[in-house]
């Protein structure tokens, strides 16, 4: 008997000097088995009536990443906090596309200030209820806490205009790659990103709603024509209007943003 209960403290204590998995696994293999990238893979679609079906595993993994303090998380890098709430984001996303799925729309979920889909507490987080408000606002975008805008391109609000939902987790070790990766899929998605007619630049309407967040001196730019100018060869095929961008000339204007849902369709 003595020989089991050292056994089980053994075991307890070797799953508690691994902590919490950085790698994010079962969140990665979930992505792998249900993502499905589009012609160009600067865009992307979820089966979600697939990825119904291991809504248990799905739940397993959010318990985990509910289970983490604050003080637990406090002690990690910058980029494992910033990859856990990245996939925290997603992971409850779909989560809440899922329990009142099918959907055409998550603005079809909730309409009202108690209601508000991304304002509704129904998970929790670093100890507390929490909101996907929360993650990607008072969280990710706080400033002064990470101040980075790239963040825009890695959380998915299951819908066509938003950058696309990753086909893997996201992980401290290659954080800043997978987070360049996105932007430049994002920008390099002509139907959402693109110098249009006159040379007007025509851009996803997330640099409007969070103009801030390119204004605020991240790798020295303070605009968002300098942060296009990075990407003129992405936006247009044409080096006119590549170099009009580059310099920063080019106006912009912003495209309807598509709320439909990022399903996968037939």
């Amino acid at each position: 008997m003595r020989w089991i209960v050292v056994l089980l403290a053994f075991c307890a204590g070797s799953a508690a000097a691994q902590g919490f998995d950085h790698a994010h696994k079962a969140w990665d293999a979930l992505l792998k088995k249900h993502v499905v990238l589009l012609p160009g893979k600067n865009a992307s679609q979820l089966r979600y009536a697939a990825f119904a079906k291991d809504r248990p595993a799905l739940k397993a993994y959010l318990a985990g990443l509910s289970a983490v303090t604050e003080a637990e998380f406090r002690g990690w890098t910058r980029p494992q906090q910033m990859a856990f709430l990245i996939n925290a984001y997603n992971g409850f996303t779909v989560e809440l596309i899922l329990e009142h799925y099918p959907v055409k729309s998550i603005k079809d979920i909730g309409s009202d200030l108690f209601s508000n889909r991304w304002k509704r507490k129904f998970f929790t987080l670093l100890g507390r209820e929490s909101y996907l408000d929360q993650i990607e606002h008072e969280i990710l975008r706080k400033p002064g806490s990470y101040d980075e805008p790239r963040v825009h391109f890695a959380v998915n609000c299951a819908s066509v205009g938003c950058p696309m939902l990753r086909e893997e987790a996201f992980v401290a070790e290659r954080l800043e790659a997978q987070l360049e990766e996105q932007a430049v899929r994002f920008l390099s998605d002509r139907s959402r990103n693109r110098v249009g007619a006159g040379g007007r630049l025509e851009v996803s309407k997330i640099f409007d709603w969070f103009r801030e967040d390119w204004e605020s001196g991240y790798q020295g730019i303070r605009s968002r024509e300098q942060y296009f100018a990075k990407y003129a060869r992405l936006l247009s095929d044409d080096p006119a209007q590549q170099k009009r961008v580059a310099e920063g000339k080019a106006p912009i204007s912003f495209l309807d943003y598509d709320w439909s849902l990022n399903d996968v369709r037939g």
